[in-house]
């Protein structure tokens, strides 16, 4: 029997210490080009908290402490390689991002206000991610 299940994915939402309401957004050096949370697929073996941590120190150079569990994004037509879910966490750094592995560079910039236009569903993210820290409201479950 084969199946086609959708992949596990996640993506970070870096608060740099000292600069609020500010997020580390980093520039994808595959396809689709663009500019991202940082994340990543979760590897066999993984869990998604140990797949965040990594995630994030390969693409920024940041060590991260999670400090909350976001939301679970996991529309079908999100990222257009193929059917992926995403667990987002909210993370806190301090220092400076670099970008590495599959981040050609890495950048803090205003939450409301990425360096770039955002790929995969990361704007969806970013908005719900800006209208929890001012309302305390977790987007509700998708369809």
């Amino acid at each position: 029997m084969s199946y086609r299940n959708p992949l596990p994915t996640v993506d970070v939402l870096i608060e740099l210490d000292g600069r609020p309401g500010t997020l580390v957004f980093i520039e994808r050096g595959h396809e689709p080009h663009g500019w991202a949370l940082p994340g990543g697929f979760v590897d066999a073996g993984e869990t998604v908290a140990d797949a965040a941590i990594r995630e994030a120190k390969e693409e920024t150079g940041l060590d991260v402490e999670l400090v909350e569990l976001f939301h679970v994004y996991s529309d079908p037509a999100r990222d257009p390689r193929r059917h992926t879910l995403s667990v987002v966490f909210i993370a806190r750094a301090t220092g400076e991002p670099v970008g590495d592995d599959d981040a050609t560079r890495a950048d803090v910039a205003p939450a409301d206000a990425p360096p770039g236009a955002l790929v995969f569903d990361h704007a969806t993210i970013v908005s719900d991610y800006l209208t929890y820290k001012r309302t305390g409201q977790r987007p509700p479950p998708r369809r």
